[in-house]
């Protein structure tokens, strides 16, 4: 029997394919979904209601909970909520606690899963409906979910730097500085070049452009600030909070820099409209050159150096 896929229905077929010991089908008739072990269910089925007008949910069991996870994991873009994650994965015994537990210290990273499943349930869902729609010779339904990065970013604002963010600024800037010279050691590189981009913005001077992230809660989450090199904005610091890293903050900084440069363009400064805008890429960094290519950015030097053994 026919019967429409409403928003409140959908929620409540969410919330059933979330429970793993009830037994649940949707009533046609009533457009909900009813518990089998529930005694007014069994009431009605003892007074010869025909049982066509029930049918089953769309499957959801452990299994499938477990897959997303693993992509999850695999895809998340934050590397130390990924390893740990991961090892949760693997760990054998208490693996759904486990994963609960670790995004429970990464509230952001727990947003993105919480939207991620949802989403893909809901494509379960419309799949299923429109299956059935098939058997009934109607033409499927759309409805596709929205985008859980989309989603994330309406978590957070973006704003003009103000006095009160250097001491986050300045905390932010040394992390990443450590990370780099973190990396640099590992891997034998001279530790140049990140210092030397944040310079300017250390100088008191201050960057010309800038741009703060902040959570809906006011928590300082990333920024990205650059400086007036003749017709030149240089971008010479954009920087995000570990546990914010793999939302798309970066990406909308930059994004929102640009639009700014571009319609601001004469009011940037009093000398000469900016022409292009410039950014290098600390090594270690190379992945976030494909956002740089989606943003129309080309790539005009490569700087290479050698660490000579001291004698």
């Amino acid at each position: 029997m026919q019967f429409e896929l409403t928003e409140a229905l959908i929620n409540d077929i969410l919330f059933a394919m979330e429970d793993q010991d009830g037994e649940f089908l949707v009533d046609t008739q009533t457009g909900v979904v009813v518990n089998q072990n529930d005694e007014d269910f069994e009431e009605e089925a003892e007074e010869d209601q025909p049982m066509d007008r029930y049918i089953g949910l769309p499957e959801w069991e452990s299994a499938d909970g477990f897959r997303l996870m693993e992509r999850f994991a695999a895809g998340l873009r934050n590397p130390p909520v990924r390893m740990e994650l991961t090892a949760a994965l693997n760990q054998g015994k208490g693996v759904f606690r486990a994963f609960k537990d670790i995004l429970g210290r990464y509230p952001e990273a727990e947003k993105l899963w919480f939207a991620r499943k949802e989403r893909e349930m809901k494509r379960q869902i419309i799949r299923w409906y429109n299956s059935l729609r098939e058997e009934w010779g109607l033409a499927r339904i759309g409805g596709e979910p929205e985008d859980t990065a989309d989603l994330m970013l309406e978590d957070f604002r973006f704003r003009e730097p103000e006095e009160n963010d250097a001491a986050a600024k300045e905390e932010l800037h040394r992390f990443c500085v450590g990370e780099y010279q973190k990396y640099a050691a590992e891997n034998s590189i001279a530790g140049i070049g990140l210092e030397e981009d944040s310079s300017a913005a250390e100088s008191g001077a201050g960057p010309d452009v800038g741009l703060v992230a902040e959570t809906g809660g006011g928590e300082f989450a990333g920024y990205i600030s650059a400086v007036h090199k003749g017709p030149a904005l240089h971008i010479n610091a954009l920087e995000v909070r570990a546990e914010y890293r793999g939302l798309g903050i970066g990406e909308a900084l930059l994004s929102r820099l640009l639009e700014k440069a571009a319609h601001d363009a004469e009011e940037l400064t009093a000398q000469e409209p900016i022409s292009r805008i410039t950014i290098d890429l600390p090594a270690g960094t190379e992945g976030f050159s494909r956002v740089l290519l989606r943003s129309a950015f080309t790539p005009y030097t490569t700087r290479y150096c050698v660490t000579l053994p001291v004698i």
